[in-house]
């Protein structure tokens, strides 16, 4: 004869491991979308090296960084002293976007990662036109990234 108080014990498992799945694979969803958003903090941060590293008169670059910020950055240093100030200003703005795409999209807002997707999209324009095709690769690398992020942000948020 077969004990009937196994049968709702044995369903009680198992609701608790789908719960447990379901709660692993949000928190995997969410960092992979956190994972992505924070690619906007490092476009936003290693822009900004490249433009203190202009400013001081190094000639190294990362790839990640924007193309307006360089395409500044050069006009900066036709313009002598009070171009640094300005260089600094404006790249400060153009970086600070980026750092607020970048915090918003850690939040999954997904407005964020298409605005801060668009822009970048568009940067990597300037990089085709002045034949930056290393450039170009880490942008669409990155845009991909970025991408992966939307999808499970957009995944988080059911």
């Amino acid at each position: 004869m077969a004990s009937t108080g196994m049968a709702p014990v044995q369903a009680n498992e198992r609701a608790q491991q789908v719960d447990q799945r379901a709660a692993v694979t949000k928190m995997v969803t969410a960092t992979r979308a956190r994972a992505g958003a924070k690619w906007f903090y490092w476009i936003a941060g290693l822009s900004m090296v490249n433009s203190l590293a202009v400013i001081s008169g190094s000639n190294f670059h990362f790839v990640v960084g924007l193309g307006v910020t360089s395409v500044v950055d050069a006009m900066a240093r036709q313009a002598g002293s009070m171009g640094s100030v300005l260089d600094i200003v404006i790249n400060g703005f153009v970086s600070g976007a980026f750092a607020l795409f970048g915090y918003f999209a850690v939040k999954t807002q997904k407005w964020a990662f298409m605005v801060g997707m668009g822009l970048y999209a568009l940067d990597g324009l300037l990089l085709f036109g002045a034949k930056d095709y290393l450039g170009m690769g880490f942008h669409a690398y990155a845009l991909f990234a970025i991408y992966r992020g939307l999808t499970a942000a957009e995944q988080v948020q059911g």
